[in-house]
């Protein structure tokens, strides 16, 4: 019986340490890219700006005013006032050709987008 007991804790061992570890990435929160990133959009009302204040990092965010391909124009001339490198997109889901923005970058209204990932 003992020797039972023994292969039991030995096998146990491992997982009772890595459990812990498992269970605490899971629970880490989410990094933050610190400060604004800025869009042109066009509404009825004319061009109007949209904003992501401290966006999540590693989440694909669709941007909501132009989320609707084939209703929308996409937005345009980017700016990344985040501490973080921005990749926008020109689909929704962060689908379609890409482009990098460096943190404090900025793109002209040629550039066209639908979606950012930060990083």
């Amino acid at each position: 019986m003992s020797r039972l007991r023994r292969a039991l804790a030995a096998a146990a061992g491992p997982l009772a340490l890595a459990l812990p570890l498992t269970l605490g990435a899971a629970a880490a929160p989410a990094h933050a890219a610190t400060g604004g990133f800025s869009y042109t959009y066009e509404s009825p009302g004319g061009p109007r700006t949209g904003y992501l204040i401290d966006p999540p990092s590693g989440v694909c965010l669709t941007l909501p005013e132009v989320a609707r391909e084939y209703e929308t124009p996409p937005a345009h001339s980017p700016r990344n006032d985040t501490g973080s490198p921005a990749t926008v997109y020109t689909g929704p889901d962060c689908s379609g050709a890409s482009y990098r923005l460096r943190p404090g970058g900025r793109a002209s209204e040629r550039l066209k987008l639908r979606s950012v990932v930060f990083f």
